[in-house]
């Protein structure tokens, strides 16, 4: 086994609030598959209900499955039990549909909250820790290119090193189509792809990564 560092590639599977071309949850689940990259997807709720069979594969496709909140709002905005109640109807949706407990795998909605301890302790309390990122590429804003978010990737996980949470989401055009030059690139590199539930994390239901400034594009 390679002694490279490890790189946890995370996907948010959420409903989008920008315009997109659709069908591309299937086409990320086929290139990670066709690369043989395990990774870990933060599944919303309704996301689930409208696209089970997209879920399903996620799990049975053997990557880690973690999750996202029901309806992807801003978790500090709701009320204690409607925060309760927002976790425990994604994770009633996620086991059924998948047969997987995401527990303890979570995903704040945007990270809103991950900074708040009395969040933290929340989800805590109901079984869940929030994992968050170090490496962010934006591939959401309009106009982002596959090259453009595959040097912004590579370039952030080398400089962060050993264990680099980098998000993405399933729903942008440039996201499948800059994943082999992702995957080829870091893996030139020595890097092993694997499960956030294979990186060396914090004892506790405590959150895990910082997310980072932009990383500049690579010239040329």
């Amino acid at each position: 086994m390679s002694d490279g560092p490890r790189v946890a590639l995370t996907f948010d599977a959420e409903h989008p609030d920008r315009p997109h071309h659709g069908a591309h949850a299937a086409w990320v689940l086929d290139e990670l598959r066709r690369l043989d990259v395990r990774a870990s997807v933060f599944l919303q709720g309704r996301w689930v209900e409208a696209f089970p069979g997209l879920a399903r594969r996620v799990a049975a496709e053997g990557h880690l499955v973690g999750h996202h909140s029901f309806y992807h709002a801003r978790m500090p905005l709701l009320s204690d039990d409607g925060f309760a109640e927002d976790v425990r109807e994604a994770e009633r949706v996620i086991i059924e549909t998948t047969g997987t407990d995401p527990r303890p795998w979570a995903r704040f909605p945007f990270g809103a909250g991950a900074d708040r301890a009395d969040l933290v302790d929340r989800l805590g309390i109901l079984g869940y820790r929030h994992i968050g990122w170090d490496v962010e590429v934006y591939e959401w804003d309009p106009g982002r290119t596959a090259d453009e978010i595959a040097g912004r990737a590579v370039e952030g996980v080398l400089a962060h090193g050993d264990g680099a949470i980098l998000l993405l989401h399933t729903w942008p055009d440039p996201v499948a189509p800059a994943l082999a030059e992702i995957v080829k690139r870091l893996r030139a590199e020595g890097a092993r792809f694997v499960g956030v539930d294979e990186l060396d994390l914090p004892d506790g239901l405590t959150p895990v990564g910082q997310p980072q400034p932009p990383v500049a594009a690579p010239m040329g």
